[in-house]
């Protein structure tokens, strides 16, 4: 009987398509492991090389009928690969780099440099060969952005110093993953030619592609995103995201450059434009998928039974890690005349290896693959050391208290900093996001500035768009019922939120998102008609009825027009208002 449920059974699977059945099985574990993580305020992307784990030690695959080196895996994971460093692209910004240019030039060179030059040092000492030695000491020297960004961000600490030097020290670490995508190849070729004008070669093609893509961007491509913002389609603009990545990484591959530099230049064609807000909101949820499936495929690679025979390297070897990095971090961050306890915190944030570091290992076990007990080792540590961010950010504030109590620490004071118009957006709180910018969202904006009210323009007239940005005003080119453009506009810390557009079906689908993420925050929203008014009422909106509105203006404007002093106006406006509605 159970051979033939399994008969029926491996029938039915063989039916089913690869894709969905792999898709099927990454989400329902990544929820289910994703909430228990939660609880324990652990990163998700810790539970997503869990779920791999699972996956690949547990006989899950065999269920769907695959295994470990399905192509359909390793596809999903490279489309990962390619939507991180194309929003990688767009998050660099050359505006943030030019204020942050001390941390990140000075602070990340020191920190990557030492780092590297241990690891690497290390890696030489143990046998690797030259390659393979400077490779993974830049992969150790590499932190997890993603876990740190977000630990900042569940922490209430995005305008903490520490996490603006944190995000120096990441914007180099970007800028080093593009060169090291550059240089791999010839550095792999080492003995075939000559290394250092193989490395000149790959760098000068590298840098000419980004400057075509940068032109590109300039002369063609950013038309067509007015010409298609213009049409105020939201499939066509995703549409036109999509491509644009794949196009332009496509591009990047068939000149004999890596697709995640197609990718990464894709993104910074649009990081310093308008749309970039836009483009994020639009493009996250797909990268939040398949970076899940990346972690996924990179848990499948861990084979429980080499962990548990090599569990006290692993755990030296995660602790050796996080030490280290930790201890570099802080000595480059005080010397920088950074607060003791920002130094400590941007230290914590900073301790692991990350995504990249995984990156650069897969992709140096394309050319040359190491030994199965070291790729272990370096799975296993990365996912170690990652999951232990948010705790050392936690330590970090009664650490350096403690510290500082026992005079081992001293405070320094830090000069404030110009801040870019993306800073100045990060760093808005207790704001009022206005939600379009005609002529009720113009007035409205007005009046809270007059009250020194900091104020964030939400709209999706292009035109518009660019010339608040022109003025100076803080203003995102995002579709209000979009949840990441509400993240980007910080909702969680604003005061009040308007939707001042009469478009009710637009205004309640944002406001269950909203209240999601701010419970408290006072909601103000228009209709037009008598019958939309409940339908807002019901949301908690305090809502604005034209209609009423009007003619409350249209009576007291009658009457006056009379000249009756016997006649109240506003007593008049009263009753006629209660008599019809």
């Amino acid at each position: 009987m159970d051979g033939a449920w399994m008969v029926l059974a491996s029938s039915g699977v063989a039916n089913i398509s690869p894709l969905f059945a792999v898709l099927t099985l990454v989400l329902v574990l990544a929820v289910l492991v994703s909430l228990i993580l939660v609880k324990f305020k652990q990163s998700l992307l810790v539970g997503y090389l869990l779920c791999g784990v699972l996956m690949g030690n547990t006989g899950l695959l065999w269920l769907i009928g695959t295994d470990r080196g399905d192509p359909v895996i390793s596809n999903l994971a490279e489309i990962g690969v390619v939507l991180l460093m194309f929003t990688l692209g767009i998050e660099f910004s050359l505006g943030e780099l030019r204020h942050l240019w001390r941390t990140a030039l000075i602070g990340g060179g020191i920190q990557v440099g030492i780092t590297a030059s241990i690891a690497g040092f290390a890696a030489s000492a143990f046998g690797f060969p030259a390659a393979d030695s400077i490779v993974l000491g830049i992969a150790v020297a590499l932190s997890s952005t993603a876990v740190a960004m977000k630990s900042f961000q569940d922490f209430g600490q995005q305008n903490n110093p520490g996490a603006r030097a944190s995000l120096g020290i990441a914007l180099f670490q970007d800028i080093l993953v593009i060169l090291v995508f550059l240089v791999m190849p010839s550095l792999y070729r080492g003995g075939e030619g000559d290394l250092g004008g193989d490395i000149a070669l790959a760098l000068l093609k590298g840098l000419a592609f980004l400057a075509g893509a940068w032109l590109l961007g300039r002369y063609g491509l950013t038309p067509l995103l007015h010409a298609v913002a213009r049409t105020r389609s939201r499939e066509l603009f995703t549409l036109t995201v999509i491509g644009l990545c794949a196009g332009v990484a496509f591009a990047g591959s068939a000149l004999d450059l890596s697709l995640a530099l197609g990718a990464f230049a894709a993104g910074l064609v649009v990081s310093e434009s308008i749309y970039s807000h836009r483009i994020l909101s639009d493009i996250l949820p797909f990268k939040d998928l398949f970076l899940a499936i990346f972690f996924v495929s990179v848990g499948l690679l861990i084979d429980v039974g080499v962990v548990a025979e090599q569990w006290p390297r692993v755990l030296l070897g995660s602790a050796v890690v996080l030490a280290v990095k930790g201890v570099i971090v802080f000595a480059v961050l005080k010397s920088l005349r950074l607060p003791g306890r920002a130094a400590l915190l941007a230290a914590g944030s900073l301790a692991s290896t990350g995504e990249f570091s995984l990156v650069l290992i897969g992709k140096a076990g394309g050319y040359r693959p190491f030994d199965p007990a070291t790729e272990q080792m370096l799975l296993v540590c990365t996912a170690v050391t990652m999951a232990a961010v948010p705790s050392l950010m936690r330590m970090s504030r009664p650490f350096g208290k403690w510290l500082e109590e026992k005079r081992l620490l001293a405070a320094h004071q830090i000069a404030p900093q110009t801040l870019s118009p993306s800073k100045v957006i990060k760093q808005l709180s207790n704001h009022a996001i206005i939600c379009g910018y005609g002529p009720v969202g113009r007035a409205l904006n007005e009046a809270l500035k007059r009250c020194g009210v900091d104020t964030l323009v939400l709209e999706l007239n292009s035109d518009t768009v660019r010339a608040l940005k022109t003025a100076g005003q803080p203003v995102l080119f995002a579709d209000a019922t979009h949840p990441e453009a509400l993240d980007l506009a910080g909702i969680m810390c604003a005061r009040l939120v308007a939707f001042t557009f009469p478009a009710v079906s637009a205004t309640c689908a944002a406001v269950p998102l909203v209240r999601e993420r701010n419970p408290g925050i006072y909601i103000f929203g228009r209709a037009k008609f008598a019958n939309e008014v409940n339908r807002l009422l019901e949301l908690g909106v305090q809502v604005i009825h034209d209609e009423h509105e009007s003619a409350v203006a249209m009576v007291r404007a009658a009457i006056s027009s009379y000249e009756r002093p016997d006649i109240d106006p506003e007593e008049v406006v009263r009753e006629a208002m209660d008599q019809g509605g």
